[in-house]
């Protein structure tokens, strides 16, 4: 049989074929903004998220200046966390961390009665370095964080929880707030896009070989 089978061959012809199947819708999105909206279709092979995928307020310079800095960046999930290059963040000074499984998180939240993301959120926005916020998961997550950043705003926020209590509900209250942000619209979005996102933006920073 016959078949690709170095790793960056297969990632290089997923994009040629993303981009061919794109054909002119590929054009609405600016040069920053291609490598984004192909790495969350590279993710999820849904091409919808062509339509779904929403980047405002300088999103983009934002977040690249943020990375640039050493910002820290807080995940709703493990499984953000664990899915960033943790070599690339290295080579920016860059933290990717989640509090959502530490003890005193999870005491506090049943306590209390509310959801861990919540608890967990609250607490992230406490350390002055968290610059950016990736949400894949909680919408709860997401309406904390509208609730509490006051006037110290993220320089980054990618809000794309996905599911069918408050998911598509939080991504819209998102919009209301002068913040740089990119969002998917709808239900549709998980941990896996938030990860693609971060990484289509990280990577006009740091190039690969090959790709």
């Amino acid at each position: 049989m016959s078949y690709i089978k170095e790793p960056m061959n297969i990632e290089k012809r997923s994009f040629e074929i993303i981009e061919e199947e794109l054909g002119d819708k590929i054009n609405d999105f600016s040069d920053s903004e291609k490598p984004i909206v192909k790495r969350v279709i590279h993710t999820t092979a849904d091409f919808e998220y062509a339509d779904l995928l929403e980047i405002k307020n300088n999103a983009i310079q934002s977040g690249i200046e943020a990375l640039e800095s050493g910002s820290k960046i807080y995940c709703d999930t493990k499984m953000i966390v664990n899915g960033l290059s943790k070599n690339v963040l290295d080579t920016f000074g860059v933290t990717a961390y989640s509090l959502v499984s530490d003890e005193d998180v999870v005491k506090e939240a049943k306590e209390r009665g509310v959801t861990r993301s919540i608890v967990g959120m609250e607490k992230a926005l406490k350390d002055e370095k968290t610059k950016i916020f990736l949400i894949g998961n909680a919408p709860t997550a997401l309406y904390t964080l509208l609730e509490n950043m006051g006037e110290n705003k993220p320089k980054l926020i990618v809000g794309v929880p996905v599911g069918f209590v408050g998911a598509s509900e939080s991504k819209e209250e998102l919009t209301k707030y002068d913040v740089p942000y990119i969002r998917i619209k709808g239900r549709k979005g998980g941990s896996t896009v938030a990860v693609s996102i971060l990484h289509g933006i990280l990577y006009q920073l740091y190039k690969r070989e090959g790709i």
